[in-house]
């Protein structure tokens, strides 16, 4: 790493601190500064400080994402109300049991925050970390381990929910287009078949195409697979459902 790839911050400080130390007199004398001390010091200091950091950020966000991603909100709304989702229903943590058992408020509250569960993540961790040539690849698996986080949450007992809302969050910060045009997909699906779990599988797995067609970079790509490939094999019970037409219809008001 060099000066140029610092932030303007420490650069603007590394400025300050070298004119002060070519011409202050008065902070070289002071009481416990070292009289060896130069700019070109400090700086590799710095500098060696803030690899070190970068790479602890790089092991912290991804661990971050997972722990946000583990938080059961679907669980906690429904005690807040006095109810565990995990005992009604489809005995899912996910909004669409929620939505199902506490009605449709706590639905949507449930959705939201799943959501931003794998979104924020991904949102911090592009701000705070800085520009390099592995960013975007910690970004992106900053959102695969809040998706992860939820499926397999450790506040849970590793276990959790399908992951479609985290999923969708994170496929949102990647991409908005994409997630327009497999909304599309996700409604047409579950109002002519009344599969909900159908129509979430198709969304979902089409999405890494229609990065690849909107010429997403191979990282993005490669995440929204990851995210997707995850979605389809919590849901292996559903796929085998509706093989063998088990699958229970969302239009006949039965669980899905």
């Amino acid at each position: 790493m060099t000066v140029a790839h610092l932030p303007p911050l420490i650069k603007s400080t590394l400025s300050v601190t070298s004119l002060q130390v070519g011409t202050n007199r008065a902070i070289t004398h002071c009481p416990g500064w070292p009289q060896q001390a130069s700019a070109s010091r400090l700086e590799s200091t710095i500098i060696r400080w803030t690899e070190v950091n970068e790479e602890t950020m790089h092991i912290l966000f991804p661990l971050i994402g997972y722990l946000v991603g583990a938080i059961p909100f679907g669980l906690v709304i429904g005690k807040m109300v006095g109810v565990d989702v995990r005992t009604q229903g489809s005995r899912n943590i996910g909004a669409t049991n929620v939505n199902r058992v506490l009605g449709k408020k706590l639905g949507v509250m449930t959705l939201a925050c799943d959501m931003l569960k794998g979104f924020l993540p991904m949102y911090l961790c592009a701000a705070l970390l800085p520009d390099s040539a592995t960013k975007e690849l910690v970004v992106a698996l900053t959102g695969v381990m809040a998706v992860i986080g939820h499926m397999f949450s450790i506040y849970l007992g590793f276990r959790g929910g399908k992951g479609v809302a985290t999923g969708l969050g994170v496929f949102l910060y990647i991409s908005p287009a994409a997630i327009g045009i497999s909304l599309v997909i996700f409604l047409a699906t579950v109002l002519f078949s009344g599969f909900v779990s159908a129509g979430s599988l198709l969304a979902s797995g089409l999405i890494p195409l229609w990065l690849y067609l909107l010429g997403a970079s191979k990282t993005a790509t490669g995440a929204a697979a990851a995210v997707a490939l995850l979605i389809w094999i919590k849901h292996h019970e559903n796929i085998h459902r509706l093989l063998h037409g088990k699958e229970k219809s969302w239009k006949k008001g039965k669980l899905v």
